[in-house]
């Protein structure tokens, strides 16, 4: 039986593409920030795609919060997820896309446009609600993805190389923003990334991706003293 304890279990999922078959089994504790990590191709992406429910396992079990959520769709799952290319609509503006969280057809009340100002000065983006996507930063196009996903408020935050775009300083910015408003929210946080400095600074455990396997899953500071594979030297810049 799930502990309450547990955000996310994934219990002998496998996902069949030609002649690779992707196997992950791991629980995910409620609570923390864990970075998901690996080469290109390992299955990173795929592993949140499951959890969100944009693909379908071909055996396994999901379970979110002790619930299995097989059958519930994207929209039904108690999670949020923010794509590197942060998914805005171009033609509606910042708040609007903010409010596409709240309700897809747009039908808002005072309070939830009160709740899309709040989501925008959490994320240093007060004043911004007019403004276009185009006309806005990489940084703060992923600021505006970001406030989408707190209106929604859902437990499980799940985040597909977020930063991917930005530069270094953005960079920087952006891990301290997610780390202040995950310390706010007390939700879980599941991070695709390519770069160690965001994992060292954001992450409390690291899942290890290596050819459609979990090969790790440690504490940060137990992940960053292994020195027994060489996909994770590589990744750590040990070799």
């Amino acid at each position: 039986m799930t502990e309450p304890s547990t955000a996310m279990e994934l219990s002998n999922v496998e996902v069949r593409f030609n002649a690779t078959t992707l196997h992950f089994d791991c629980a995910i504790a409620a609570g923390g920030i864990v970075a998901v990590a690996g080469a290109s191709g390992s299955g990173k992406s795929t592993l949140l795609h499951l959890v969100a429910g944009f693909e379908e396992p071909d055996r396994g079990e999901i379970r979110i919060l002790g619930q299995n959520v097989g059958r519930l769709a994207p929209s039904e799952r108690p999670v949020s997820m923010i794509f590197q290319d942060n998914n805005l609509f171009a033609h509606l503006d910042v708040a609007t896309n903010v409010g596409l969280g709240i309700d897809p057809a747009l039908r808002l009340t005072g309070n939830d446009r009160a709740k899309i100002e709040e989501a925008l000065h959490r994320v240093g983006l007060e004043g911004f609600g007019r403004r276009l996507p185009p006309t806005l930063s990489g940084g703060e196009r992923q600021r505006v993805a970001l406030a989408r996903a707190l209106v929604r408020h859902r437990p499980l935050l799940l985040l597909d190389e977020p930063f991917a775009a930005l530069d270094p300083g953005m960079r920087a910015g952006m891990r301290t923003l997610l780390s202040d408003l995950h310390a706010e929210e007390g939700n879980t946080i599941l991070i695709i990334t390519h770069h160690p400095d965001d994992v060292k600074a954001l992450a409390d455990s690291v899942l290890f991706l290596d050819r459609g396997r979990i090969i790790a899953h440690d504490t940060l500071s137990r992940f960053l003293e292994r020195r027994d594979n060489a996909a994770i030297d590589r990744f750590l810049g040990n070799v």
